[in-house]
């Protein structure tokens, strides 16, 4: 997959707002470093929108607790990414858009990346399949930057694991499984460095957020001029 068909779509260019996608394995720091980054962001006068997937919308929720937590019976992988999908549908349309429109920056916790890793690599649906899949599900909507933060199977079920916290149902799955996802989101950064930054998750939580900080920081300068000469 080159990186010219891997950013096929209407992407977010055509809009004010910056669109960044956080990913990583189960326990990578996602949602630590999504916040981190809404707070500088926010201290600088940007609009920002937090979000996460699945979720991010009443369905989505929804269908987040279907597809996650456990007593549900048994969900088979081809239902389990059309469940993914259609979570990622309603929040591209009625969340991801409208405020890249208004003109804010957008930071979601997963995005199209996730399905790729974990269904495409994970239960071995194929990732050409699910991206194509999850490409129709948002209009072709990509991200302008993906954070990847790299986390290795033991290092993650060691972090989410710490005190009285629970696995969800794709968190308990064995440790080979979230191999196949690590390696399947490192192919992926593979394809498109220049739209991916990719850290080591065991890094100091300050040291990452400043490495992330300014590379968006740069994003968004870079974003800026463009305008500006148009």
């Amino acid at each position: 997959m080159s990186e010219n068909s891997r950013d096929r779509g209407t992407g977010s260019a055509e809009y004010r707002g910056l669109f960044i996608a956080l990913e990583g394995g189960d326990g990578a720091g996602k949602s630590t470093q999504s916040r981190l980054l809404a707070e500088r962001l926010g201290a600088a006068g940007r609009e920002v929108l937090t979000t996460r997937e699945p979720g991010g919308t009443p369905i989505g929720e929804k269908l987040r607790n279907l597809v996650l937590d456990h007593g549900h019976g048994e969900i088979d992988a081809r239902t389990e990414a059309l469940m993914f999908a259609a979570s990622r549908a309603a929040h591209a349309e009625q969340v991801l858009r409208p405020a890249l429109e208004q003109g804010k920056t957008v930071i979601t916790d997963r995005y199209i990346d996730s399905s790729v890793a974990y269904q495409g690599g994970g239960r071995s649906l194929g990732a050409v399949a699910v991206r194509d899949l999850n490409a129709w599900a948002t209009a072709g909507l990509w991200p302008d930057l993906t954070i990847l933060l790299d986390v290795d199977p033991a290092g993650g079920r060691s972090r989410r694991t710490t005190g009285s916290s629970v696995e969800d149902r794709l968190e308990s799955e064995p440790d080979d499984f979230h191999g196949r996802i690590r390696v399947a989101f490192l192919e992926l950064a593979a394809t498109a460095p220049k739209r991916y930054l990719v850290l080591d998750a065991s890094l100091p939580v300050e040291e990452l957020a400043g490495i992330i900080g300014n590379r968006v920081d740069e994003l968004l300068a870079a974003r800026g001029a463009e305008r500006s000469a148009s």
